[in-house]
């Protein structure tokens, strides 16, 4: 399956029917999602490995994964309704592989994978109060189970995740910039759709 046609299958994933601010829930797009997907099974990291998508919110990062060939997808959320949701989207895209959806703290997470591990996430940016510094978090649970990993973060987030990266003897190898169009959610936004501008990294760790 190409790109463009995992891309019309995702756009079938639903978007939060109610999202939490406190944790930074806004949806993966279907066009970024398959763009990623597609960049990992290019570079081999899904065929035969274990995808965790961590913070896996509506699933779209773990559902796409489960179009490939991987030994395991596990989808990761501390809230019960976003998994629901993530379980519900499963069932509309039908993907080949099943996922494995499981509740818990993707900064504190219970998973001692025994395969090659590839992560899959879109992490909070840690943009609302008392929840700085999330996107770090994610990073060290990734360093601790992770061969490599995908993931996408706020604009200007180069410098701090190469930093990460050289400190845990890891290399980031790719980086590009990405979009994320945001219909109006919450109160605080002011305009029924914006455009927050992100970056994604492919860093290899072991």
């Amino acid at each position: 399956m190409g790109k463009r046609a995992l891309e019309r299958r995702l756009s079938a994933v639903t978007e939060f029917e109610d999202p939490r601010v406190e944790l930074e829930q806004y949806p993966t797009p279907a066009d970024l999602a398959a763009h990623l997907v597609h960049l990992a099974d290019v570079h081999g990291d899904i065929a035969g490995e274990t995808v965790v998508d961590l913070g896996t919110g509506t699933g779209m990062l773990a559902i796409g994964a489960a179009t490939r060939s991987p030994v395991r997808v596990v989808g990761l959320d501390r809230d019960p309704a976003a998994l629901r949701q993530a379980t519900e989207n499963e069932r509309r895209v039908e993907p080949a592989r099943s996922i494995d959806w499981m509740l818990g703290d993707a900064t504190d997470a219970p998973l001692c994978p025994d395969d090659p591990v590839t992560v899959l996430m879109n992490p909070p940016f840690g943009a609302q109060r008392g929840n700085e510094h999330a996107d770090r978090e994610f990073l060290e649970t990734t360093a601790a189970v992770a061969d490599v990993s995908y993931s996408i973060h706020n604009e200007g987030s180069m410098a701090f995740v190469e930093s990460f990266a050289a400190d845990a003897d890891a290399a980031v190898t790719h980086a590009f910039r990405a979009e994320l169009p945001l219909s109006r959610q919450f109160e605080f936004q002011r305009s029924d759709r914006t455009v927050l501008d992100a970056e994604v990294f492919r860093i290899e760790w072991r």
